[in-house]
């Protein structure tokens, strides 16, 4: 009965499951399945796509997994498009680019880019995500050492990690669909099987038909639309930098001595400041960080609200019961009279000394960039055989504005009138 049971579950690889954006996906390879099946892939679950958002947005609780799960998908249709059309992708590269997408969000830590620089100093998910697939392979007899090299953009064939990394690649096409379906913000969803369907390679680098120019315009504009009314729409932004500094004042807490609750992977990383070599001489503190998800903070701030320190406590149960601080955004900074008139507001409210303010009032800046001409642009292949750049191709004046990066100015304060 062990052995039929075993052989049920190794011929048992290639599952399907049912995502509500695309319908039913398929797992194609059967090294996928048991990189999904990883404890390291299974954390993915815990770590919510948008972090705070469904602050704002109470669909928005879906999660780095459905995320990856989805772009995979994604690549799948892509390899297929360029096989199509006349280019090679062997066997053994598709397994990589597919692995190469399903991790690449791996190294995320808990609410993703809010907690980035603050639960490890300088260190970006990028490179965590590297140091998951360096550490999976040597444990799946280096299965992925090639979707390392794609990864990492080491290997030839440059489009494989253009479908990874772009302004074109699968990651986008994903979140912005999933992201919008979720948030019920219709005006970001993409066309992305029709732009799939017209990728192509020349000179081993993606281009885009020129017939896709209308689609890939409205990826563009999705894009922008998304980000000034999800990504940082101004109540997030607000909660966010509420986290933020909740994190960053029972570091504080942490490091003077201070007895805080935590679990033991949040304790490991708020009583040290782990850096990039850390990850690199110490393979536990890479194991340290796969234990780490939104549950580990949440749980935690639920226990710092009844704290004795003022800052903790308050900024934790306010965050807790939606208690937000207001948010102003204007185009031009603000002036610091108008700051400095804030802060004595808000001091004087709240009854905190100068140093503990800090933690209440944030002014900061927001930047919208949807195309970036001058890295990893769009090329489109015309008809006349030409390549040329999507935003001196398009007809549509739009794409050209939307190459100059937006930047905004915020202040974020607790009511105190």
């Amino acid at each position: 009965m062990q052995l039929q049971s075993k052989v049920n579950t190794i011929n048992n690889k290639k599952k399907i499951f049912n995502d509500p954006v695309y319908g039913f996906i398929s797992i194609p390879m059967e090294i996928i399945f048991d990189v999904i099946e990883h404890p390291y892939f299974q954390r993915l679950r815990r770590i919510k796509q948008l972090g705070l958002t469904h602050l704002v947005y109470p669909g928005a609780l879906h999660t780095r997994f459905h995320h990856v799960l989805g772009a995979m998908h994604l690549m799948t249709k892509a390899v297929a498009t360029i096989r199509r059309k006349g280019h090679e992708i062997t066997q053994e590269e598709e397994q990589a680019v597919l692995l190469a997408i399903l991790l690449h969000d791996i190294g995320h830590g808990p609410f993703s880019h809010a907690l980035e620089h603050d639960i490890v100093c300088g260190v970006s998910h990028e490179l965590i995500s590297e140091f998951f697939i360096e550490r999976l392979s040597g444990e799946f007899n280096g299965e992925l050492n090639l979707a390392l090299k794609v990864f990492r953009n080491e290997y030839h064939k440059k489009f494989l990690y253009q479908l990874v990394s772009s302004q074109l690649d699968m990651d986008r096409m994903d979140y912005l669909n999933r992201d919008s379906f979720y948030t019920g913000v219709s005006e970001g969803k993409i066309g992305s099987d029709r732009i799939i369907d017209m990728i192509d390679i020349v000179d081993g680098n993606l281009v885009l038909e020129e017939k896709g120019i209308y689609s890939i315009e409205k990826f563009i504009v999705a894009r922008r639309v998304m980000y000034w009314q999800v990504y940082m729409h101004k109540t997030v932004v607000a909660a966010e930098f509420m986290l933020i500094h909740i994190l960053r004042r029972a570091k504080e807490l942490f490091q003077s001595g201070e007895e805080l609750f935590g679990s033991p992977a949040l304790q490991f990383f708020m009583k040290q400041n782990i850096s990039a070599i850390d990850f690199k001489k110490d393979p536990n503190v890479l194991e340290q960080f796969s234990r780490l998800d939104d549950f580990d903070i949440l749980g935690a701030i639920k226990v710092w609200q009844y704290h004795d320190d003022k800052v903790l406590s308050e900024l934790s149960k306010r965050l807790i019961n939606r208690d937000l601080f207001k948010i102003k955004v204007s185009k031009e900074p603000f002036d610091k009279q108008i700051i400095g008139s804030v802060r004595a507001g808000v001091k004087s409210y709240l009854n905190l000394s100068e140093t503990q303010v800090d933690r209440f009032v944030y002014s900061d800046t927001l930047k919208n960039n949807a195309y970036n001409e001058d890295k990893q642009n769009i090329n489109l292949l015309m008809k006349t055989g030409e390549i040329m750049d999507l935003s001196k191709a398009s007809d549509n004046l739009n794409i050209s504005a939307l190459s100059t990066p937006v930047e905004k100015y915020f202040l974020s304060y607790p009511n105190y009138k």
